[in-house]
Order: structure tokens, then sequence, then C-alpha cells
């Protein structure tokens, strides 16, 4: 399938875009490069060298202008060829050295050995980024999207079109890393090696280094094979910051500055760890104690390098739109998710206005203040949580769905001073937290019941499903909330519309730092001015951490929000097919069979129509 080719308008575009430059005006190759890439993300070889001569450097520019009065002729010469070479590649036939595929299990074929591909070369255990890696890398990817490209899937069901897409886009995300984000030569957090605590997503959220120490992913308690494996796994870190000091020249000031906390922090996390194990595998607590060591070396070799960074650490509005819609698939751009998160921030504001005054007689909530009321307010949540989604029939529930929400429980935080926003959420009203802890639902089906996809039941790559994860969480907070769950809890009513503001104001901090119009500090105090009760102090660990995640990852910022819009419109298309029988139970158990995967599929898997993802991938 070659959804990249439309003849030769846009070509012809690109060359009115060329020769219409005034010869006072600065030229911008970036510009006309981008659009290239709009039409064909995967352009013929003379566009891809044209384009890595002004994108790949070691220091990682993302545009060069030249100015047209001295060399205007030679570079509409260059560019003019370029186009043409493009234009003749889009409408000659694949390479004859590339086979087509037709069936979907040659597809599945594919996938497995792309994932090999994807994952880098292990030289001894610790993961091979070096310059010379990378550039093989990203040499090869083409060869990858020639095969994808060469199958013929228009006679598939749409099932098996939308695993097609979703290679689609984890081959458009690992070019976007080599093109643009490129976490191995900018961003110090991409290296840290060692996680104690879980993701409740199908995989960690952000950029991380292949081969880090996934600590949940072991049962526990440790067995001594496991617990030799982790020692041996910690006991490479020494060796992942050699080559990380290598291999980190670029220039991303806030990424930097970020990431030097991150690995501070995974000191911290290794030291706590090393404590906790010292009685039952003395080995361990060593190798722990070896990588704490290593990590702050590390750290401090990195903050000795702040003062030489001064660059900006977002991706810009172009590039932030193609990851938007060439790998996450969302058929937005930077300016019109803008437009959506304020829409949504200014409509809960309104909505916790008046809701708070429909309140106005009742008692406030109170915060409970010790960990024995904590936990059975808590536990209680859950139980009458699960009673609501069977009793109501909101979706078909299984025996593993109650455990894994259960075992999920936050701890109780002693403090008479503000907790970290979630926590003060939590420790008003259990309710809200426990619609947006769907995700842990989620996992748990994914272990239990695994999706009958080979491609689907791997967690994408790129955080591609955050629409979906992220999205549908964020909409099941007000989705209950409308079926009656708080009925009987008219101000836990108050907390879903804090979230809502909450989701927005963070994603628009992240929209502008990846649209260069604040930095990291701008965006944190962006946020915490729009969440309503002060309950996000700008210094405060939760926005810390998030607006940094989202420099490292863009387009995850605004999925909440977004995702939640697009939920909202494909159960509008999904209940006027069905004349107004719409039943909330179908709906929900077709909507977990589908997949973790982006919302633009799901629309079209479960509607039949295609107008959401062809909004994302240029098609008519």
């Amino acid at each position: 399938m070659d959804l990249n080719c439309h003849g030769f308008k846009p070509v012809a575009i690109i060359l009115v875009m060329i020769k219409g430059f005034s010869p006072l005006s600065t030229f911008k190759p970036a510009i006309i490069l981008n659009a290239l890439l709009t039409f064909h993300p995967n352009p013929p070889l003379p566009v891809r060298l044209f384009y890595l001569a002004f994108h790949q450097s070691s220091c990682a520019i993302w545009s060069l202008s030249i100015s047209i009065m001295v060399h205007r002729k030679l570079i509409l010469n260059v560019l003019t060829a370029t186009v043409l070479s493009f234009a003749f590649m889009c409408s000659s036939p694949p390479p004859l050295t590339v086979q087509s595929a037709s069936t979907y299990e040659e597809l599945v074929t594919l996938f497995k050995e792309w994932r090999e591909f994807h994952s880098p070369r292990m030289l001894d255990g610790v993961p091979d980024y070096s310059v010379k890696a990378m550039k093989k890398q990203h040499a090869e990817l083409v060869n990858w999207q020639d095969r994808l490209n060469a199958f013929d899937t228009a006679k598939w069901p749409i099932k098996h079109q939308v695993d097609w897409y979703l290679v689609w886009a984890e081959m458009n995300g690992l070019d976007f890393d080599h093109r643009v984000t490129q976490p191995w030569v900018r961003d110090p957090a991409f290296y840290v090696w060692f996680y104690p605590s879980p993701s409740d997503v199908p995989e960690r959220e952000g950029p991380n280094i292949s081969g880090a120490v996934e600590l949940p992913k072991y049962k526990w308690p440790l067995s001594e094979t496991d617990a030799a494996e982790v020692a041996g796994r910690l006991r490479k870190a020494k060796a992942v910051y050699e080559q990380a000091r290598i291999n980190l020249t670029g220039n991303a000031k806030d990424l930097w500055v970020l990431g030097t906390r991150s690995i501070h922090e995974q000191s911290s996390d290794l030291g706590n760890f090393a404590k906790s194990v010292a009685d039952a595998h003395p080995d361990l607590t060593s190798a722990a104690n070896e990588a704490r060591a290593a990590s702050e070396e590390f750290a401090d070799w990195l903050t000795k390098q702040v003062s030489t960074k001064s660059g900006p650490s977002g991706v810009g509005k172009e590039n932030f739109t193609w990851n938007l819609r060439k790998v996450h698939l969302v058929p937005h751009s930077w300016e019109e998710e803008k437009i959506l998160l304020e829409r949504e921030l200014f409509r809960a504001h309104s909505a916790l206005r008046f809701t708070e005054h429909r309140n106005r007689k009742l008692p406030t909530l109170r915060k409970k203040n010790n960990a024995k009321d904590y936990s059975e307010m808590l536990n209680k949540g859950v139980s009458e949580y699960m009673e609501f989604l069977e009793k109501e029939e909101v979706l078909t529930v299984k025996p593993y769905m109650e455990p894994a929400m259960r075992a999920q429980i936050r701890d109780f935080v002693p403090t008479d001073s503000l907790r970290g926003f979630f926590d003060e959420i939590d420790h008003r009203d259990p309710m809200p937290m426990r619609a947006h802890q769907y995700h842990w639902i989620e996992l748990a089906r994914n272990r239990e019941e695994p999706n009958e996809s080979p491609i689907r039941a791997t967690p994408l790559l790129n955080n591609i499903f955050d629409s979906r994860a992220e999205g549908f969480a964020t909409a099941m907070e007000e989705l209950v909330m409308n079926a009656g769950l708080l009925k009987d809890r008219p101000r836990a009513a108050e907390l879903v519309h804090i979230m809502l503001a909450q989701r927005a104001a963070r994603g628009l901090g992240g929209l502008y730092q990846h649209g260069l119009e604040m930095d990291f500090d701008g965006a944190t105090k962006f946020a915490s001015k729009w969440v309503p009760w002060g309950l996000l102090p700008a210094g405060g660990s939760t926005i810390q951490h998030e607006e940094h995640f989202y420099l490292q990852q863009p387009c995850y910022e605004a999925s909440y929000v977004i995702g939640k819009l697009e939920v909202d419109q494909l159960i509008a298309e999904y209940a006027r097919q069905r004349e107004g029988k719409f039943v909330l139970k179908e709906f929900m158990d077709e909507f977990n069979r589908v997949g973790i995967i982006p919302v633009s599929l799901v629309y079209w898997e479960m509607t039949g129509d295609k107008s959401m993802l062809n909004g994302a991938v240029g098609q008519k």
C-alpha cells in the first residue's frame, strides 16, 4: 500500500513555493523539505540526502537559512532537480529488489523482523547508540519502509489494514527519532538504566534506552535466578555511562538540566533498592551500589557540562505536527491542538464554577488525615466502582479486574502540607481517580486476554498508543460521571472538572515548549496558574516531572485531552449508525477488543469510516 504518492500536484506546489521566493527574502530549505516529507514520508534517495544535509548533525540543528541574494540560482537548481527526482520516483513502480507481498501472515513476519531491527545491537550487554551504529540504522530504515510499502492490502479486512498502519507508524517513529529528537544525543534522561516502579500504560512513557532494568517485570520476592540476572544487568551501568559521555553531544539546555536531575533520582532509587534486598540478596545489593556509584559519577559529569548548553529543547511546530500525524496518527496540527486544549481548559473551569455553585450548601470535601481512614476509603471505593461497572452494565466485568485495581491503591501520604496533585484528589474522594485508573484494568486484560493480533498484542513503540491509553482513561472520568457514578457524591464532580483542567493546562504547557513559545520554567508556571484550588504548584514534583516527560516525548502532552475528544467522536458515530439503539456494554466490549492503538484506527475498525485516519495521513 503506497499512500504517499498523489501524482504531480504536490510537486507542482513545491516548485511554485521554491520559485516564489523574493530575492530579498530569507530562504529556508527546511520548509520545502518538510513539505516533501508531508507528501512522501519515505522519499527517494536524493531527497533524503538533501534533507540529511540540513537536519543530521551531532548538534541536531533543526533548520538552516540561506540568503537567496547570494545562492538563489544554485539552490533553485538543486532543489528543482531534487523535486523532479522525487516526482520521478513517486510516479515509478517500487524498486525491483523489493518483492511485493500480499498476505497478512507476511506482514506479521515483517513486523517481527522489524522489531529485531529496531532494537540496537548489544555489545556485552550494553546497547550500541554510537554515531556509527545510529547512522547505519537510519540508512537501513528505508529498506524496511520499502518492504512495507510493497504490500497490497486493498482487499484485506479493515482489522488487518489497521495493523499495516501500526507498522507504518512505528517506522515513521524511528525516522523521527533519527531526524529530530535524537534522544541518545540530546537527552541525558534517555540513559536512565533502572526503573523501580511500574508504568500504567502498555510500554513505559518516553524515549528509553534499550535493555534498562524494569524491576516491576520480575516476580516478587525475587528468585535467586532473577536476582542474579538483575545484578548482572545493573553491573552494566558503568559501561552504559561511559558510552553516554561520548554520545551526548547535543545542546538542548532544558533536557540536559532535567536529565541530570533524573540521573540523580535514579541514584537515590538504587540506594533504596540496595537496602531493600540486603538481607535476601547480598550480591544484588553490591551490584545496586556499584550502579549507584556509576550513576552519581555520570550525574556529576552532566552537571559540569550544563554551562555549555544553551539551545532549545522543543522540536518546533512543523516537526511536532509531522510526528502527531505520521507517528501518532492524530488528524491535527500543533495549532489545532492548541485551540482544542484551550477550549477544554475553559470548559473545565466553567463547569467547575457552576458545580461549586450547585454544591454551595453542602459540606466541603475533607482530606483523610490518617492511614487507616484513607485505606478504608480507597478499598471501599474500588469495591463500589467495580460494582457500578457491573450493575450498570457498563462493560463485561472479568475476575482479574478488581484485583488489578486494588493492587494499585496509592499509599497514604502523611503531611500537613500539599501533597502531589493526584494524591490531593485521592485523599478527598476515591472515585474520580478510580475511573482514570482504568489503565490497570487494561494492562490486566493485556496479560490475561492478549489481543488476537500479534502486532497489537505487542506494546507499540514511541508511545503511539497515547491517544487511546491516556485519552480513554481521561474520558472515563466524565463518561462514568455522566452514567451516574457520582450521583451520591456531588462534591466529587468538582474533582473531575479540576482533573480535566489540570490535563488541559499541562498539555498546553507541553505544546508551548515544543512550539518554542515557552521554556520548561514557563510551561510549569503556566500549568500551575490554570489549575484550580492551587493544587499544582509550579515547583511541585507532579508538574516538574510531567512537563519534563512531555519535553522528551512530543505529542504525549495533549493525548489525554485530544484522545478524550476522539473517543467522544467515536461514540457519537458508533451510536448514530445504530439509529438510537446504542448499547453501552456492547460498545465498551468491542472497544476493548480492538486494543490499545490510536483512536483514529479504532474509529475506522468500529465504524468503517476511515476519515479520522485520512485526516492524519493526508489521504482523501
